[in-house]
């Protein structure tokens, strides 16, 4: 007799499912060009990290590359880092870190998600939020990812507010009042959906 407890080997899919099912696998690339882009943005923070630490040391040259690759302008010629020069230095290379953290949850997440299972259980790296990881639950964190980013980048726009006009420095506001009110729906609605579910089961 056999045991109903045993698991039973899937049926092998029909052809044409079997095609549909497999392209999944066309995301892969996509998924390696994100990771090609990921190591872009380290060199890109390593080159200016090295240029924050000469210009510290008195290099002018590095000076001008921050303050050219800040978008930084002054009457006044600057012959010496300051603190606003630091400060938005530093705000660029917080805006890169968080962009990375936002491209590994598109790469892990995504790839969990909708390619196959990295089979990551019980490994001590594996991150916290990948255990419950689903569409919904990627959604809500991308977009809060994106509401960081979005406010790194209006800190950087007033700090250095003389360089902009009023219509930029609204339009920016505009745009990141959006993106906040839009995770709220987001997260509004993977809610209810959850509460639904729920109610279901």
């Amino acid at each position: 007799m056999q045991d109903p407890n045993k698991l039973q080997a899937p049926s092998p899919l029909r052809p044409l499912p079997g095609l549909i099912f497999a392209s999944r696998w066309l995301q892969l690339p996509l998924y390696l060009g994100l990771i090609a882009a990921q190591a872009v943005y380290v060199f890109h923070f390593w080159v200016e990290l090295v240029h924050l630490l000469e210009a510290a040391f008195g290099s002018q040259a590095a000076l001008q590359q921050l303050i050219t690759s800040i978008g930084y302008k002054q009457t006044v010629p600057i012959t010496s880092l300051n603190e606003t020069v630091i400060m938005l230095v530093v705000l660029a290379l917080i805006d890169v870190v968080m962009i990375s953290n936002l491209l590994i949850m598109v790469i892990v997440g995504g790839y969990e998600t909708f390619v196959s299972r990295m089979g990551l259980q019980g490994h001590p790296d594996q991150p916290e939020w990948l255990s419950h990881v689903n569409a919904s639950v990627l959604k809500v964190k991308l977009a809060t990812a994106i509401i960081g980013i979005s406010s790194i980048h209006l800190l950087k726009t007033f700090i250095n507010a003389d360089n902009y006009s009023d219509r930029v420095l609204l339009a920016q506001t505009a745009i990141h009042i959006t993106f906040l009110l839009s995770a709220i729906a987001i997260a509004y609605t993977d809610k209810i959906m959850s509460g639904i579910a729920e109610r279901k089961h």
